[in-house]
């Protein structure tokens, strides 16, 4: 998918991985209903080793191997309290790996607060074709990075209250550095 890290150095990595941790040790780091048993037991090692020295596509790449991902899954029917099955999608490990972003953007807005960076720009991390309206409205957008960063704490696994990163099961926006 290849997303675009403007600010993806060491101290933003650093702080991906403190805000990893913290989830961790608070049992909040959302783990996807697509994940295998093998998968939910793997996946704070990938993520923290994505962090480290990967990207969203080299987790996703972890994501693939050892059957990390089941085949199948189970949903609510739309208005109604019964369950059905569906096929996850070859795609599902390119949803999953966005957590990345997620986390490099609590990794930015930790490091903009550290260093007293009053606001943080949005931009496109991936190449749309046919960009989304609502998406493009946020390009170029001064957001706060302490209160981004509540927002993007407290949304484990659902898009976050004010949409950034955006996207229904993909986030594919990011900030960088605006001093």
């Amino acid at each position: 998918m290849g997303l675009r890290y403007e600010d993806l150095t060491p101290e933003t990595r650093r702080f991906m991985l403190e805000e990893i941790q913290r989830d961790d040790l608070a049992e909040t780091l959302y783990r996807s209903p697509w994940l295998t048993q093998g998968g939910q037991g793997d996946w704070a090692e990938i993520l923290r080793e994505a962090a480290t020295n990967g990207t969203h596509d080299t987790l996703a790449a972890q994501l693939r191997l050892r059957g990390r991902i089941v085949a199948r899954a189970q949903r609510r029917k739309p208005n109604s309290p019964q369950m059905t099955w569906y096929a996850i999608g070859p795609h599902a490990p390119d949803v999953m790996a966005c957590e990345f972003n997620v986390f490099y953007c609590r990794g930015l807005c930790r490091r903009a607060i550290a260093e007293n960076i009053p606001r943080l720009e949005v931009y496109r991390a991936r190449v749309s074709a046919r960009p989304r309206h609502e998406s493009e409205m946020k390009l170029g957008l001064l957001v706060e990075p302490e209160v981004i960063l509540i927002d993007l704490r407290s949304s484990h696994g659902t898009e976050p209250s004010f949409g950034l990163p955006p996207g229904p099961n993909i986030r594919q926006a990011a900030w960088n550095v605006f001093g």
